[in-house]
């Protein structure tokens, strides 16, 4: 069964960590209409959602991408880049526990979740300012052990990975040309974004749908006509957070 992890969103989602956007006003009460709209549109496609309270203290806790990977085998709790969401991590160990044996990293590395883009047995992690080359050498070395090749990709003025491309299946990549070069990541179909929507490489795949913000309609447009089903979301409150439709669920096979 497909499962999606999600968390609710804290009241001080406004004073979330920023890197590249400057901070303006969230309405947290639209912020969390919209997060519920997000949620029901991964039942929708396909997804069961295991909705997990949100953690009042910590403003970025909607996020649950990034202090988590899912592999097929194993649960990899990260050391994230932002120190200030630490402590996010204990209760989503747990709620993955009955799903996956849950690793932690404990080396001096970063990496969040938001960095590693999943292509079968390749794990394609960014090198950002929250993930860092020694955490990509502890998760290579926690994976490796099931198979797993680990491959760093550099990014220009971007947050994550999944910021700059995210993979659709049917071998296919959404990218962002500016943000991060193809040639790092190999032999796909790579489908760039619209040259006026630079955040439109966020997208995920849930079954046979593409969910992604309704912020990039031209994105979404190209998408359909290659054969995509997309689904567009509201997210104005959520993306001035910095966020993307990937980083409020963690989406896997139970």
């Amino acid at each position: 069964m497909l499962t999606a992890i999600t968390r609710g969103v804290s009241p001080l989602l406004a004073q979330c960590e920023l890197t590249w956007l400057d901070r303006e006003p969230i309405d947290v009460g639209l912020a969390v209409a919209q997060h519920d709209a997000y949620e029901r549109a991964l039942a929708e496609a396909g997804a069961r959602v295991v909705a997990l309270p949100a953690l009042e203290g910590y403003p970025d806790c909607v996020f649950v991408e990034d202090p988590a990977l899912v592999l097929d085998e194993i649960a990899v709790i990260t050391t994230m880049g932002a120190a200030s969401r630490r402590g996010e991590r204990d209760s989503l160990a747990e709620a993955l526990a009955p799903f996956r044996p849950v690793m932690r990293m404990n080396g001096p590395g970063k990496l969040e979740g938001g960095d590693v883009m999943r292509i079968g047995r390749a794990l394609f992690v960014g090198l950002s300012h929250r993930t860092d080359a020694d955490g990509i050498a502890e998760l290579s070395a926690l994976s490796v052990p099931y198979s797993y090749e680990v491959i760093a990709v550099p990014l220009v003025n971007c947050l994550h990975l999944k910021s700059a491309c995210t993979f659709l299946g049917d071998g296919t990549v959404l990218i962002n040309p500016e943000w991060v070069d193809a040639g790092a990541i190999g032999e796909y179909r790579f489908l760039a974004v619209h040259p006026t929507e630079a955040g439109a490489a966020n997208a995920l795949r849930v079954g046979s749908t593409v969910l992604m913000p309704s912020a990039y309609p031209r994105t979404a447009a190209s998408l359909r006509e290659h054969g995509f089903a997309v689904r567009e979301l509201n997210l104005s409150e959520l993306l001035k957070a910095e966020s993307g439709v990937t980083c409020s669920s963690l989406v896997f096979e139970a």
